[in-house]
């Protein structure tokens, strides 16, 4: 089973859960932007929620099912089109051999993902498919997609499709601030200066990709002028450079770095940073480590209910 990419898009990869383990050999986790809507997609279709699957960014492809396929199309909305009729997001969706599906553009966020039942056949490099930007390694030959790339499908892997309760998917907190812990310097920081960082508005930065956010507000500066060595940066690590514009570390971060970290975003937000778009603006507030665990365990709760099968 193949796929034919007719046009690209603005930022197309093969991405799955992410590459981790490998921080010390300064290998970024990569993985998919928005992990809950990635894995949704890939329950829609019957796979693994990890099997490889099409990150669309801003803009998507247009590609052509040399053989029949089962897809779902989750995420940012986006105008998903094949022979004419739309294509409804968060479902899965048989399509006939020859069929062309045209991705439009994101509407309500910056990432859309792209299943297909099976999943894409790419190389498992370092426990993990997701294509290494930086690197130029993992998913399709390490790159964004190309016009006249083939895409291979595993015809070999078919599970039972799932049915979504899309009237849940309002459960889960889409606006409102971003939930962060203290950062490792928090306390090069006065009092004053961290709820100036809590209560101001930040806007995302045209700059920004998948490595980091660049947000513009408000400058944050330590209480004094320190030097740090070298050190390593968790996932959601939320950086102050010396202009005092935070950078909030991503997917496709380095692992490590020598700015002082006021705070780290929570894991069970992560995948609302991979849908902000350039010039969206965002807050954040403090919650404690026992918050962020529990709002981690509530979202894979929420997450195995709101599939019926079938």
């Amino acid at each position: 089973m193949t796929i034919g990419v007719i046009k690209p898009g603005l930022l197309t990869t093969v991405q799955d859960r992410g590459r981790y383990g490998y921080a010390h050999l300064g290998i970024s986790p990569a993985g998919a932007a928005d992990a809950l809507s990635f894995r949704i997609a890939n329950l829609l279709v019957g796979n693994d929620e990890g099997a490889p699957a099409l990150e669309m960014t801003l803009i998507g492809p247009t590609v052509e099912f040399h053989s029949p396929a089962t897809i779902a199309i989750c995420g940012a909305s986006c105008d998903c089109k094949s022979g004419g009729h739309s294509i409804p997001l968060n479902a899965a969706v048989d399509l006939a051999a020859g069929s062309v599906l045209q991705c439009g553009n994101t509407t309500d966020g910056a990432r859309a993902y792209l299943a297909v039942q099976g999943g894409f056949s790419v190389p498992l490099i370092m426990d993990s498919c997701s294509t290494d930007l930086r690197g130029h390694f993992g998913g399709f030959e390490g790159r964004r997609i190309q016009s006249g790339d083939i895409l291979q499908i595993r015809a070999d892997k078919k599970g039972e499709t799932g049915r979504l309760h899309v009237d849940r998917l309002n459960e889960l907190p889409a606006t409102g601030p971003i939930r962060v812990t203290r950062g490792a310097q928090h306390d090069w920081f006065s009092t004053e200066t961290y709820q100036q960082f809590l209560a101001a508005q930040y806007r995302v930065s045209e700059q920004s990709d998948r490595a980091g956010l660049r947000l513009k507000g408000e400058p944050v500066i330590p209480r004094e002028s320190k030097q740090l060595l070298t050190d390593g940066i968790p996932l959601g690590a939320i950086q102050v450079p010396q202009d005092g514009q935070p950078i909030l570390l991503f997917v496709d971060q380095q692992t490590t770095g020598g700015y002082p970290k006021i705070a780290n975003a929570i894991s069970a937000d992560m995948h609302r940073i991979g849908r902000l778009r350039p010039r969206d603006s965002v807050r954040f507030a403090e919650v404690s480590i026992v918050q962020a665990i529990a709002a981690l365990r509530a979202q894979e709760q929420w997450l195995r209910s709101i599939f019926s099968r079938g």
